[in-house]
């Protein structure tokens, strides 16, 4: 008897955990979606500026990567990884954008030391752009979840990944930035 009433009640719980994560885990953006435009004081190579999205684009695709928190062991596995690969990201005509919560000064340093002046790292402090790409940390909406997008020039979405594990951004986003160059004959 207590186990046919164990079981339904398991699968309620279940049922339920499931409803309330599931928002969390599909919130966001997706491929063909518009990327939000945004301008961000950043910094590059410990010298700070402002970056603009759409300035960016004219340039080719932008891999926007948000990050969680400088300095803190995954962001800093995750920054070495995507400068090791700046270069090649670059031979398909593809930029890199970091962009986290914390503020410019930090960054200015991360910029320098974990980014390896390779690429910029943004500041948004205030957390719109992290809203505004549904990025957000679940359970703590001012901090960035790690998550990947490319964006082709034309501001549409071309990819997304999300996983707290720095692990395969670089690789996915490659390979998505590798697929579009291939259909619009870049090297």
């Amino acid at each position: 008897m207590k186990r046919t009433l164990r079981s339904p009640l398991l699968a309620v719980a279940v049922s339920l955990g499931m409803l309330l994560y599931a928002p969390l885990a599909t919130a966001t953006l997706k491929p063909g979606d518009t990327a939000p435009d945004f301008t961000l004081q950043a910094s590059l190579g410990g010298k700070t500026y402002t970056y603009s999205l759409a300035q960016a684009l004219k340039q080719g695709p932008v891999v926007l990567y948000f990050y969680p928190a400088a300095f803190t062991k995954g962001c800093t596995i995750e920054a070495h990884q995507f400068a090791d690969a700046t270069d090649e990201y670059k031979k398909y005509g593809a930029s890199v954008i970091g962009v986290s919560h914390d503020n410019i000064d930090t960054l200015t340093k991360f910029s320098v030391s974990e980014c390896r002046s390779k690429f910029p790292v943004a500041a948004d402090q205030d957390s719109k752009v992290i809203r505004a790409y549904d990025a957000a940390l679940p359970m703590h909406a001012s901090m960035a979840n790690r998550v990947s997008y490319v964006i082709a020039p034309d501001g549409h979405v071309l990819y997304e990944y999300t996983s707290m594990s720095p692990e395969q951004h670089v690789a996915n986003t490659l390979r998505a930035v590798q697929e579009w160059a291939a259909v619009h004959k870049r090297p």
